[in-house]
């Protein structure tokens, strides 16, 4: 089933879950555990990211190396488990940044042979290298390129000229979405015009940057619908769970925590952190469905923990054994 039809269809809360593949050189099956525990609680579908290559600067003894790292491998692998043995909808992310139009349709190809329906279309992360064009090869500069050359697979045009008499794709498009703008943009007005533009451009759903104050999310959904922007918006959310996401979240992701739950997590003892996260998380489940909003979506990476514990915590849920 795609994305956008389980929003519609909900009858009950939902909530997804978002994945990383392991590192390159690791393998699945500590990932796997993830997926056991998580597929208990029948989410209507599970993220996987994806990830091109990048530069990293290392210290040595002659100075300062530069290291080109290839690709987190594993994206496709982990959907075609998901979709396949655990009958959950897979929503691998597709990248502009790092890969080429060309590259971006092989992969879309193998999504649809094996009847995988849904995708994330991102810009990425600028992670420091784009390798250079081969002749021939195009690149996508914006989201809402992406978002247009898979629209135009689900039309049956591709880039491949002999592909022409290939069948149309089915992929329903999500797109992300960024409560407290994206660090690129000059506001947050500017940065919800763009979500609008890759919306216009065919995007079915929007899933939000992670935030921890329901009020941010809840003025950036008006603001949407006021900008025209009628689909669905997901909420993403992550559970803290340690003392060092109190630096690490708004360093890397750009988004702020609220005094009061500093002062919680501040004051705790390492062991209580955990639980205070997952509190915090329950109440933002709460208020966000207690507002009509059918979906959640968790970041939650390759830890289960703070699912199990929030699952347990919401009333509205029941743990399948």
């Amino acid at each position: 089933m795609k994305v956008i039809e389980h929003l519609i269809n909900a009858e009950e809360p939902l909530i997804s879950f978002e994945l990383i593949p392991p590192k390159r050189g690791g393998d699945i099956f500590s990932l796997l555990s993830v997926i056991e525990d998580i597929s208990k609680y029948h989410p209507p579908f599970i993220d996987i990211t994806s990830h091109s290559a990048e530069v990293i600067y290392e210290e040595t003894s002659k100075g300062i190396r530069k290291i080109i790292k290839r690709k987190r491998p594993g994206t496709l692998g982990i959907c075609a488990l998901i979709q396949n043995k655990y009958n959950i909808d897979a929503v691998p992310h597709i990248l502009t940044n790092g890969f080429t139009r060309e590259e971006t349709e092989d992969f879309l190809i193998e999504l649809n042979y094996l009847g995988i329906e849904n995708v994330l279309a991102i810009r990425g992360d600028d992670l420091g290298y784009e390798k250079p064009l081969p002749q021939g090869r195009s690149r996508n500069l914006f989201a809402s390129d992406l978002v247009m050359q898979i629209v135009n697979m689900n039309k049956g045009k591709y880039l491949e000229d002999s592909l022409l008499d290939a069948k149309p794709t089915k992929f329903c498009i999500g797109v992300s979405g960024y409560p407290e703008k994206h660090f690129e943009a000059p506001n947050l007005s500017m940065d919800i015009k763009f979500v609008k533009q890759k919306v216009d451009s065919g995007a079915e759903y929007v899933v939000t940057q992670m935030f921890y104050d329901n009020k941010v999310f809840f003025n950036y959904v008006d603001l949407c619908r006021k900008e025209g922007i009628e689909v669905p918006i997901i909420p993403g959310l992550k559970i803290l769970t340690s003392k060092a996401h109190l630096i690490n979240i708004p360093k890397n992701f750009y988004v702020n925590i609220p005094q009061e739950l500093v002062d919680e997590v501040s004051a705790a003892k390492p062991e209580h952190v955990m639980d205070i996260g997952v509190e915090w998380a329950v109440k933002q489940v709460e208020e966000i469905f207690n507002r009509n909003i059918v979906s959640a979506h968790f970041y939650i990476m390759q830890n289960s923990l703070p699912v199990k514990k929030l699952m347990e915590r919401l009333k509205m849920f029941k743990k399948i054994a």
